[in-house]
């Protein structure tokens, strides 16, 4: 009988463990929140290039005494379709919302605007990431709560969903309306 190497059994069982590892990965609680540090910090400076003749996100909207959002997407990033739903119905409501697009072809951002609607009271471009990283933009979309001083109030990373916005993102309005 021929001798079987038992390093042959080897592959199989890291791919195993490869494929539990993700697969509770994906299981996880979606309710667990990644923290942020800039959490009741001012936020940082917006610096964004316009978007072709879109209305410019500046600065002086971060600070202008109301409650606002700002939603970092892409035209890239299918969770940003699956929330734009979310995020159009937030500024129907009229809560201002201001869009960060990230890393993105300019052509490309504005057929999503066209395609799927433009929810943002203003829009601006980071092509570079550099607004991103100093807002420590992991992945899109993210989304903050920024109180009428500039303060960021929470960040959520992810789409917006329903349960996000009641469980999440309500509470963290009325916080940062000072309710």
């Amino acid at each position: 009988m021929p001798k079987i190497n038992p390093l042959l059994a080897l592959p199989p069982l890291l791919l195993a463990g490869f494929v539990a590892f993700v697969a509770v990965g994906n299981y996880r609680d979606d309710r667990t929140v990644l923290p942020s540090a800039r959490a009741g910090h001012p936020a940082p400076t917006v610096a964004l290039e316009p978007l072709a003749d879109l209305p410019p996100f500046v600065d002086a909207a971060l600070r202008s005494g109301e409650v606002v959002l700002v939603n970092f997407w892409a035209s890239w990033c299918p969770p940003c379709r699956a929330e734009h739903p979310v995020v159009t119905a937030l500024a129907a409501e009229g809560i201002p919302v201001y869009g960060v697009n990230y890393r993105d072809e300019p052509d490309r951002a504005l057929d999503f605007l066209d395609d799927l609607g433009n929810p943002y009271a203003a829009v601006g471009a980071d092509p570079r990431a550099r607004m991103g990283l100093d807002w420590g933009v992991v992945g899109l979309p993210e989304t903050f709560v920024i109180d009428g001083q500039g303060n960021i109030v929470m960040r959520h990373a992810g789409p917006l969903t329903d349960e996000v916005v009641a469980s999440r993102l309500r509470p963290a309005l009325l916080r940062a309306a000072g309710q």
